[in-house]
C-alpha cells in the first residue's frame, strides 16, 4: 500500500487537475482511493481553494467517519464501487459537460468507436436516475459498473474506477472524450456502430497492447 501523506499529495493534485480540465466545476463531483480497508475521500464541498492534506477524510466501507470532517456527500457511491469491485483502487465522479448532456438524455454510450472496450464492454452504460448521496443511486451506480470500468449516471454525470489515482484519472478524461466525440457524431449523422465480432477482435488486440505480439492482420 502506498504511503498515506503521499496519496493525500495526489489526491490535492487531482482535484486541481480536474478543475483545469473543465471537468469539475467549484465544488462538484469527488475523488477516493482505497487505503486497505479503509477508504480516503473528499470532503463535502470541497474544491482546490478549501481542500488541505489534513481536510481529507478518513471512512470505513459503512461509512463511519475515522479521521477528519463530514466526507462527500456521494461516499456512499464511493464505498459501494470500492466494495462490489475489489480491483478498484480509486473512483472519480465528475460533472464533466459532455456526460452530462449524454446522461441527462439518459443513453449509453454505444461502440461508436473502438475504445469503448477500454471500459469493458460493448458500451458505456447510462445508470439509472436516483438521487444524489441516496443508497438508490449507489445500488444503480454498482449495477450499471458491472463487467465495467465507467458509467454515466442518469440527469448526473459520470462515474469511474480505477487501478491508481492516476489511472482513474486517465479513464476520466477518455470517457468524457468519447463522450463529446459520440455527441459531435450524432450532430454529423449517424454513428456507424461496430459489430460484436469487430469489437472483439478489438478485445483481442488490446490483450497484445504494448507489445511487439500485436497481430498485423
Amino acid at each position: 500500500m502506498q504511503d498515506e501523506t503521499a496519496i493525500r499529495t495526489k489526491m490535492l493534485a487531482l482535484v486541481k487537475r480536474l478543475e483545469e480540465l473543465n471537468l469539475n466545476i467549484a465544488s462538484t463531483g469527488n475523488i477516493s482511493c482505497r487505503l486497505g480497508d479503509r477508504v480516503l475521500i473528499t470532503p463535502t464541498g470541497a474544491h482546490s481553494g478549501n481542500l488541505t492534506p489534513d481536510s481529507l477524510v478518513v471512512i470505513d466501507l459503512d461509512g463511519n467517519v475515522l479521521s477528519g470532517g463530514i466526507p462527500s456527500s456521494e461516499w456512499e457511491l464511493h464505498t459501494a464501487v470500492l466494495s462490489n469491485y475489489p480491483n478498484a483502487e480509486a473512483v472519480i465522479h465528475t460533472h464533466a459537460d459532455s456526460c452530462v448532456v449524454l446522461s441527462c438524455l439518459r443513453e449509453s454510450i454505444p461502440a461508436f468507436h473502438y475504445m469503448i472496450a477500454g471500459f469493458g464492454g460493448n458500451d458505456v452504460r447510462c445508470a439509472t436516475y436516483q438521487p444524489f448521496g441516496s443508497t438508490a443511486l449507489s445500488a444503480s451506480v454498482v449495477e450499471a459498473l458491472k463487467d465495467r470500468s465507467g458509467c454515466l449516471l442518469a440527469n448526473h454525470g459520470m462515474v469511474v474506477h480505477g487501478k491508481s489515482l492516476d489511472h482513474a484519472l486517465t479513464s476520466c478524461i477518455k470517457l468524457e472524450t468519447l463522450a463529446r466525440q459520440y455527441m459531435l457524431a450524432k450532430q454529423t449523422g449517424t454513428p456507424v456502430i461496430l459489430t460484436e465480432a469487430e469489437m472483439a477482435e478489438v478485445r483481442k488486440r488490446y490483450g497484445y497492447y504494448g507489445t511487439s505480439a500485436m497481430p498485423r492482420d
